[in-house]
């Protein structure tokens, strides 16, 4: 006897598996590889800033309405960036006082009607700003601050 009759061989099926398994590993590689590359972007972050906020909303609108818009923040911009640091300092304070052990829920309680409160002074002002603006605006500026996010009315007439 030779060397050659005793080293296992595979057998003619053996082989067809070992092929079709490594063709189909191929297969799910190569489709992740093509779906991670066509994926759509993720979409944009939504900002806690209000000035970045606003500035998207410009961007949306007729040149005149959007420098109107910019205008109008810039000189209200001292109140709103006070209100808006009321309103998120009083978030924090929520997180705080579910972070808190022992839990108190007399001061989470407390946390939430003084973030109510803020949230309400910080509307007032960026609503007051808003409506100033788009009472100074021209129609197609109206209409594009009703009708943002930009196409989201296509969404829900098609649905």
């Amino acid at each position: 006897m030779t060397a050659v009759q005793y080293t296992p061989t595979m057998t003619r099926g053996s082989s067809r598996w070992l092929l079709l398994g490594s063709l189909a590993l191929n297969l799910f590689f190569v489709g992740v590889a093509v779906a991670m590359a066509i994926r759509a972007p993720a979409p944009p972050a939504w900002d806690r800033n209000v000035f970045v906020r606003v500035e998207h909303i410009a961007n949306t609108l007729p040149p005149a309405d959007a420098d109107l818009l910019r205008g109008q923040i810039n000189a209200n911009r001292q109140l709103i960036d006070e209100m808006q640091t009321k309103y998120h300092t009083a978030q924090d304070s929520i997180h705080e006082a579910l972070r808190h052990d022992p839990f108190d829920v007399n001061a989470l309680r407390s946390a939430m009607v003084q973030t109510r409160s803020a949230r309400q002074a910080f509307d007032q002002v960026i609503q007051g700003v808003f409506a100033f603006s788009a009472a100074q605006m021209s129609p197609a500026g109206r209409k594009a601050l009703a009708d943002w996010p930009p196409n989201r009315n296509i969404a829900s007439k098609t649905q």
